[in-house]
């Protein structure tokens, strides 16, 4: 739940951000005439749009097990967070490309920029403030799961944060990319240097819905647990007493901090029933200590290979 919390405050403030953000770039970009900047606008807007279904996600996604539901909603999350990616696309990245393309086709006369350079100014310390709430959110988590925190922020099933960083890098990257197209047109006196910022930064917004858009995927076809945790489990599994082998190891990540673990296991022959029963308990027990995030434990006593060959 300390998780949760901390990923609901993160995406409250880039959505705050953002809203803020997007009509600065909006009243900059009527008044300067800038297509880079109308870019940016969309770019915000859509981002705003994007942390409104993060939130969605998160709520829905909190709720508890029922008789509908028997694992729960956590997996709701990535289909919220995937028609968020959706929307970076389609909401700022093809607007940014159109807006570009017809920048460079058409033209475009530039009013006075200074409007532009200021919003900019104050959007790239908004924004920073934003990544700095999410960065320090992976990098606690990244420290908890004992990973590097470029693989951890590649990895994660919290694909709400992950959508949050590498939307607020983007918007770093896009602020600059629109300064730099305001920039080139004072410079040189023509507005291709705006209209080629604005496809930019288009190309960089399809760039992050397609990889928010295949975490999401992947985590919605299902994702086993990482290679190191599904080793500890075989490990875990193999040191309780009547167990002789794994012969098979499944595991899902149902949602941050949620994964399954389904098992055949192959158990002494001359076990009784009750040791058996109370192996798959302590099996259980060894797991969850190990691994909290392990709520799921479903074992199957299974005859191992030497049986079946010998069974008649």
């Amino acid at each position: 739940m300390a998780e949760q919390g901390e990923s609901t405050f993160t995406v409250i403030v880039a959505a705050a951000a953002n809203l803020g953000i997007a009509v600065a770039k909006a009243v900059a970009g009527l008044v300067s005439g800038s297509s880079a900047m109308l870019s940016e606008a969309a770019h915000s807007v859509a981002d705003t749009v994007t942390e409104v279904l993060l939130l969605t996600a998160l709520k829905r996604s909190d709720r508890p097990a029922d008789e509908d539901h028997p694992v729960g909603y956590a997996g709701e999350r990535y289909v919220w967070a995937l028609l968020a990616a959706v929307a970076t696309f389609v909401g700022g990245a093809v607007f940014s490309i159109y807006d570009g393309i017809h920048t460079l086709t058409h033209g475009e006369e530039l009013g006075d920029p200074l409007v532009s350079y200021i919003v900019l100014g104050i959007a790239f310390l908004l924004e920073g403030f934003s990544l700095r709430t999410g960065i320090k959110q992976v990098r606690a988590e990244a420290e908890r799961m004992k990973a590097p925190f470029a693989q951890y922020l590649r990895r994660t099933p919290d694909t709400t944060v992950k959508a949050v960083v590498m939307e607020d890098s983007a918007a770093l990257a896009g602020l600059m990319l629109a300064a730099g197209g305001l920039l080139g047109v004072q410079i040189t006196g023509s507005g291709v240097w705006d209209g080629v910022a604005s496809i930019l930064i288009g190309i960089l917004l399809v760039y992050v819905a397609w990889v928010l858009g295949r975490s999401n995927a992947e985590l919605l076809i299902g994702r086993p647990a990482p290679r190191r945790m599904r080793d500890g489990i075989r490990e875990e599994l193999l040191s309780v007493p009547h167990v002789i082998d794994v012969l098979d190891l499944i595991t899902l990540i149902q949602g941050p901090g949620e994964v399954m673990v389904a098992a055949k296991i192959d158990f002494r022959d001359v076990s009784s029933a009750a040791q058996v029963e109370w192996a798959c308990e302590d099996a259980e027990s060894q797991l969850r200590e190990r691994f909290p995030a392990i709520r799921r434990v479903y074992l199957d006593p299974t005859p191992g290979v030497e049986q079946r060959r010998a069974a008649p």
